[in-house]
C-alpha cells in the first residue's frame, strides 16, 4: 500500500491548527494565526515520528500528552499554571468533540458497511482512498461549525445566568422570591410618579395572588371596565401604565406599588424605593430561568462601585 506521507502531514497540520482554533473559540481568546500554525506544526510532527526508529515510543500516551502540552504552549503561551491547565483542557475537549463528530459522519456516509476495521485504518492512514480526503475536507469544517455553534450557545447561557438577579417582593403581606433579568427593552414607567415597571409572570404564583389579580394578568380590561373588583388593599396600590410593546399596542396595564422591593446580584443588594410591579400570564423565559423582567433603572445601583 502506498502511503502519502507528505499529504498526510499537511492534512494533520491543518487539523491540529483547527483544533487549537476551536479551543480558542471555547475560551473566547484571540490568538494570532501564526501561533495556531506553530501549534499545529508541532502536533503534525507525530506523522514524521511514526516512520522513525522511535515510532513505538512516539505512539505512547505519555508522548502524546507531551506533544499536546507543547502545542498548547506554542498556541496560548504560559502565564500561570491555572490558565495553562484550562487551555489544555479546552484543547482536549475540542479534540474529543470534533473526533466524535467526524467518527459519526464517517459511519454515516461510508459506502461499504462490511469493511473490516484493519482495512479501514490502512486506507485512512495511507490516504489512498479519495473518500478519506472528502471526509476530512468536508467533515472538519462541519465539525468546526458545529463546535463553534455549541460554544456560542454555552457562552450565551453562561452570560444570561450571570446576569440573573435575586428579587424579593413584598406586597399586602405576600412575599415573592424570584429570579429576574434586566431587559433594556423594558422602558415602561408610571407616567405620574415616573417609577420604573417590573414585569412578573404569575406562573407558579397562583396560590399567593388573589383571583382578581390572576384574571387581570390575563386580561387587564376586566379591571379597566370594572368587570372585577379588587380587594381594597390592592386597589389603593394600583397604577395604570401605558404600554405599546407588551402583548398589544396602546393599552393600559395595571401595576401595583409594592411594600418592599429588593434586588441582589449575589454581591450587592439594593432596595428599590421607587418602582411598581405589573403581573402577566406571559412566559417570560422559555427555559424558566427567570420569572420577572426588571427595568434597567432598578438595577442601576448594583453597578455603582463604593468609594471609601
Amino acid at each position: 500500500m502506498v502511503v502519502y506521507l507528505d499529504a498526510l502531514w499537511l492534512l494533520n497540520w491543518f487539523a491540529d491548527a483547527l483544533l487549537l482554533w476551536i479551543a480558542a473559540i471555547f475560551l473566547k481568546k484571540s490568538v494570532k494565526w501564526y501561533r495556531l500554525a506553530a501549534g499545529g506544526l508541532i502536533g503534525s510532527a507525530s506523522i514524521w515520528l511514526m516512520v522513525t526508529p522511535i515510532a513505538e515510543e512516539a505512539g505512547h500516551p505519555v508522548a502524546k500528552i507531551m506533544l499536546s502540552v507543547l502545542m498548547v504552549l506554542a498556541a496560548f503561551g504560559f502565564k500561570r499554571w491555572k490558565y495553562f491547565l484550562v487551555h489544555l483542557a479546552a484543547f482536549y475537549f475540542s479534540t474529543f468533540l470534533t473526533g466524535g463528530l467526524l467518527l459519526g459522519i464517517h459511519y454515516f456516509i461510508q459506502f461499504d458497511m462490511q469493511m473490516e476495521s484493519a482495512v479501514f485504518l490502512a486506507e485512512l492512514k495511507g490516504f489512498g482512498d479519495p473518500v478519506s480526503w472528502l471526509f476530512v475536507m468536508f467533515g472538519l469544517p462541519i465539525a468546526f461549525y458545529f463546535a463553534k455553534g455549541r460554544a456560542d450557545e454555552f457562552e450565551t447561557a453562561r452570560l444570561q445566568h450571570d446576569q440573573l438577579l435575586h428579587v424579593k417582593i413584598r406586597i399586602n403581606e405576600q412575599e415573592f422570591l424570584l429570579k429576574g433579568l434586566v431587559d433594556t427593552g423594558n422602558q415602561l414607567y408610571d407616567p405620574i410618579s415616573k417609577a420604573p415597571v417590573m414585569l412578573v409572570s404569575v406562573n407558579g404564583l397562583e396560590d399567593q395572588l388573589p383571583a382578581q389579580i390572576l384574571e387581570a394578568a390575563e386580561n387587564p380590561e376586566v379591571l379597566l371596565f370594572q368587570e372585577k373588583e379588587l380587594p381594597e388593599e390592592w386597589l389603593e396600590k394600583m397604577r395604570l401604565i401605558p404600554a405599546q410593546s407588551v402583548g398589544k399596542s396602546h393599552q393600559l396595564l395595571p401595576a401595583f406599588k409594592p411594600d418592599f422591593l429588593e434586588i441582589s446580584n449575589g454581591v450587592k443588594t439594593t432596595v428599590v424605593s421607587k418602582g411598581v410591579v405589573s403581573f402577566t400570564t406571559m412566559r417570560l423565559s422559555s427555559d424558566d430561568q427567570f420569572s420577572c423582567i426588571l427595568h434597567p433603572k432598578m438595577a442601576l445601583p448594583l453597578s455603582y462601585e463604593e468609594v471609601s
